[in-house]
């Protein structure tokens, strides 16, 4: 039983565990921003290709 009050304080003590918890965190809001930007970017991107299809459809190309 010692052993293993002997392994659980080690384990509270490493900063293993918070520093994995950071990089989790770090990953997540990376991911968030991400896939704002490509949100954004992508709503950009359609108006230009309707706005470009509207002008040749208007030009009768």
């Amino acid at each position: 039983m010692n052993a293993f009050m002997n392994r659980a304080k080690d384990f509270v003590r490493s900063e293993d565990g918070p520093t994995a918890t950071e990089y989790a965190v770090m990953l997540a809001l990376i991911i968030i921003v991400a896939l704002g930007a490509i949100s954004g970017l992508g709503s950009k991107v359609n108006d230009v290709f309707t706005n470009v299809e509207a002008d040749l459809t208007a030009q009768g190309l």
